[in-house]
């Protein structure tokens, strides 16, 4: 015959018992109503479950960490660049030299800051790098009141592209690499292609119409269902 204290194990290990199986069963619905909730969103697309390596620089020291890898442009023709002088470590704001294409690959060579004639005691964050032959810098943040914004990891990829999105095939790749859109692409792949683009107003999740300025060379892409249905030139800007 058991004892009470007996008894009332066995009642405290049957009560642990059905709580961790309650537990269980409750972790498991959960996890099935999220990747049904993920599906129904439309995460079946791999590319949403790429996630680039991000740097989270807080100053200049550990935006340095740029120099380690080579890194790529995220958006074409967005982020204007400058002629730099190595020996007087001064940028030439007052002279664009040019704008970073799409998926342009950079090895930064430094991290300095030097403040914009018109920017009054607001510094700028400079990625140093070299382009044929001569010596540029782009900006990637900014320091003000010793209070540093560094955006470096939203236009920069520190991994290969073509590694994250290994799962493109071939054609896309050549596609991009050559700076076309072609039918089929889906919107980030033409970004990668040919840089930012501005969708219409009134484009739905269905159709969308997105004009990329293509570094002068202008183009429309109509999207149905995600995919590059109708490309064509676009005007030239006014």
């Amino acid at each position: 015959m058991l004892s009470p204290e007996a008894k009332q194990r066995i009642q405290i290990a049957l009560i642990l018992g059905m709580v961790s199986s309650t537990l269980y069963a409750g972790h498991y619905l959960f996890r099935r109503h999220e990747e049904d909730v993920a599906q129904n969103a439309g995460y079946s697309n791999p590319d949403y479950y790429v996630y680039p390596k991000k740097l989270y620089p807080y100053d200049v020291k550990s935006a340095k960490q740029l120099t380690q890898q080579p890194v790529w442009a995220k958006e074409g023709y967005k982020y204007t660049y400058y002629p730099y002088d190595a020996a007087s470590k001064h940028v030439d704001f007052a002279h664009e030299a040019g704008l970073l294409l799409p998926i342009e690959r950079l090895e930064i060579k430094d991290v300095v800051t030097d403040i914009p004639h018109e920017a009054g005691s607001r510094r700028q964050m400079m990625a140093v790098f070299e382009k044929d032959g001569k010596t540029y810098a782009v900006p990637i943040g900014f320091e003000a009141d010793g209070q540093y914004t560094i955006y470096s990891d939203e236009m920069l990829f520190v991994e290969d592209p073509h590694v994250l999105y290994k799962h493109w095939s071939a054609d896309v790749w050549q596609a991009v690499d050559q700076h076309q859109v072609k039918p089929g692409m889906n919107e980030l792949q033409a970004d990668f292609a040919v840089g930012m683009g501005v969708p219409d107003s009134g484009s739905s999740s269905y159709e969308k119409t997105v004009r990329y300025p293509n570094g002068g060379k202008p183009l429309v892409v109509v999207y149905h269902d995600g995919k590059a249905d109708e490309i064509k030139p676009g005007a030239p800007a006014a």
